[in-house]
């Protein structure tokens, strides 16, 4: 016998017809819901293990109202819709749902549904149970405290980390007189590093005295339960807690949760955690903490009642607790940074890498989602094996297929031998597609079953073969208005959509340009052998005022290109966007050019810069990347004669 499932319909011919066909199919239905408060009584008494649900029901509350109860009883559910447009996508998106169905659908359109719902609430239970234990293993060992209290707590924050992102956390209790050893508090300043924040150093920090500290301690409602404060509750919150409106205006925080625990008979030990964001903490959240609760009160309760030990920084047996994945600073190759949406994304591509779920990649052109599929492999246990890449925007929709599945010989016309397909390579390891939202429909509909059954045939051929691969998928679209308007499978969306990362723009990080330009100038200066070691000011203010529609990619280029034109060993003046993009935003005629002429234009003025030399360090072939013996050829084909500089 499959799932027992709950219908929440209203309609009744739609409900019946339903149960009808999932019976038929060898599911249990418990029962048919017509409202919420209906659908309550059913959970409450039948424990429903998936429901389907509509989104508009009799009554003052939606299917959405009763998507918030059934995440938190950690049950799958599947929305029923008449329509499928923006507005109801967004609004139903925001509840997580397990599967989306537009009325009226076919019974094969239901099961599919269903069965995917069934196994992305398998993978989401264990991959939660993966993190759990790996976050438990660490927690005891940190049972036996090797380092100082506020070091341990330090061991104690990092592990905690990539599963709650935050960006500053206090931990402790406010016994008079105790705070200095019952008490310490962290600020993020990159993947791995943190400032440790004291008694002393936080009063110093605030501007106060040990009396007001006091006193601003003593004044507030200490918490005695879970709570998650986000926008509006947060404002609140800071409104009547003058200590927490301090850390609002002196570390920028915009939302804050809560974990009271009860180590002893004294006050609750209070695990506080803050972020930038406004909105980040989910009850989801303070359910995975409260699974891991008895570690996290024997873990404390062992630091607490250790001997006090003079700071000496972390041992290497206690940083070991922690770094069970490799993991370090700006550790991999094209990832540079540390604003606090960079290190939201580190801290989930680290959360799922353990797991084995599908990742779906989100964001504009350029904002590096390549790379963080890498990093996703590279921490994965699936790093000692291939990573295979599709860029599926680059094939013609009649290869792609073939690409993804490979061929027999004799297939179709040039298929002259047997070809091994993307998925065939990938066994084992990370096949990337990136720009998913490209594949043709047609396509879809057989990356689905690949996704679904894990097996395929090849064009052309009759044996099934199996495989073992993690999916990662990028795309710069909005996928769900794709759906909307049926140029993308709700089903295979949701095959995917697993995970989201989305990825943000450059112009969301720009405390990051700084750091990103000094990487590439590295990067260009030794491929064109140039001694620029900097940009000046100006320079500088010019690359952080503009909004990088092209984000890191658009960078990238402008730093190469100025480069390339800068004779001293520092940038003056960056390219940042060409005559026709100024034209575009001034309102002046476009005058449109060949690709021929633009090539010419910029080999003259290459050659300028170079002194009309072409071979040799510092020479034109060298800054354009190119044979000596191309350019040569391009320069006698687009009639250039030597320019004067």
């Amino acid at each position: 016998m499959k799932e027992k499932i709950l219908i929440v319909e209203d309609e009744v011919i739609v409900a019946k017809a339903l149960e009808m066909l999932l019976e038929e199919a060898g599911y249990n239905v418990c029962g048919i819901a017509v409202s919420v408060i209906k659908a309550m009584e059913i959970i409450e008494a039948k424990k429903p293990e998936l429901v389907l649900l509509d989104i508009y029901l009799k009554g003052n509350l939606s299917g959405i109202d009763l998507a918030e109860t059934l995440n938190e009883k950690n049950i799958a559910f599947v929305y029923l819709s008449a329509n499928s447009n923006q507005s109801v996508l967004e609004a139903a998106k925001k509840t997580k749902p397990y599967g989306f169905m537009v009325k009226p659908f076919r019974e094969q359109d239901v099961l599919i549904a269903l069965d995917i719902a069934r196994e992305r609430h398998r993978d989401n239970v264990q991959a939660g149970l993966q993190k759990e234990l790996i976050l438990e293993k660490q927690l005891a060992g940190l049972c036996n405290p090797v380092d100082s209290f506020d070091q341990n707590l330090l061991a104690l924050v990092r592990m905690l980390q990539p599963f709650i992102p935050f960006d500053y956390v206090e931990l402790g209790r406010f016994e008079s007189g105790e705070n200095n050893q019952q008490w310490c508090s962290y600020l993020r300043l990159g993947l791995q590093e943190y400032q440790t924040i004291g008694t002393p150093e936080l009063l110093n920090i605030l501007h106060l005295t040990d009396k007001m500290l006091e006193e601003m301690r003593d004044a507030c409602i200490h918490e005695i339960r879970p709570a998650i404060f986000n926008q509006a509750d947060f404002t609140a919150l800071v409104t009547g807690n003058v200590l927490k409106k301090h850390y609002a205006n002196t570390f920028h925080v915009r939302s804050n949760m809560v974990l009271p625990l009860l180590i002893d008979h004294k006050r609750p030990f209070i695990l506080s955690f803050y972020s930038k964001s406004e909105q980040v903490f989910e009850p989801s959240m303070l359910q995975f903490l409260g699974r891991i609760q008895q570690s996290l009160i024997s873990t404390i309760s062992t630091i607490l009642s250790a001997p006090s030990k003079p700071d000496q920084g972390l041992t290497e047996k206690t940083a070991r607790l922690f770094n069970e994945i490799p993991d370090q600073s700006n550790f991999f190759p094209g990832i540079i940074g540390k604003s606090q949406p960079l290190l939201t994304v580190l801290d989930y591509a680290r959360q799922v890498a353990v797991a084995d779920t599908s990742v779906l990649l989100l964001g504009e052109t350029g904002t590096g989602k390549e790379k963080i599929a890498n990093y996703i492999h590279w921490l994965s246990q699936r790093s000692n094996q291939q990573m295979v890449k599709v860029n599926c925007a680059a094939l013609a929709g009649t290869l792609i297929e073939s690409e993804l599945f490979g061929h027999e010989k004799g297939a179709f016309t040039g298929a002259i031998s047997k070809r091994m397909g993307r998925f065939e390579q990938a066994n084992g390891g990370t096949l990337f597609l990136d720009e998913i939202g490209d594949v043709p429909m047609d396509i879809q509909v057989k990356l689905l079953r690949v996704l679904q059954e894990k097996e395929f045939e090849r064009i052309g051929g009759n044996e099934t073969i199996r495989v073992d691969v993690r999916i990662i998928a990028a795309t710069n679209k909005n996928l769900e208005k794709e759906i909307a308007e049926g140029r993308f499978r709700m089903d295979l969306y949701y095959r995917l959509n697993v995970f989201p990362i989305t990825l943000p723009p450059l112009r969301r990080r720009k405390e990051d340009i700084p750091s990103l330009v000094n990487y590439f100038i590295n990067i260009y200066a030794e491929k064109y052998q140039k001694k620029i070691v900097s940009t000046s000011a100006t320079a500088m203010e010019q690359l952080m005022r503009y909004d990088w529609p092209g984000n890191i990619r658009e960078l990238e280029n402008s730093i190469e290109r100025s480069l390339v034109l800068t004779r001293g060993e520092q940038i003056e003046q960056t390219f940042i966007r060409s005559a026709q993009e100024n034209q575009l935003s001034s309102g002046a005629d476009i005058v449109v050019k060949s690709i021929e002429e633009v090539e010419k234009a910029h080999i003259q003025l290459v050659l300028i810069k170079c002194n009309q030399k072409i071979y040799g360090p510092g020479g034109a072939a060298v800054m354009l990347n190119l044979p000596p013996s191309t350019l040569t050829s391009k320069i006698k084909k687009l009639g250039i004669g030597k320019e004067k500089s």
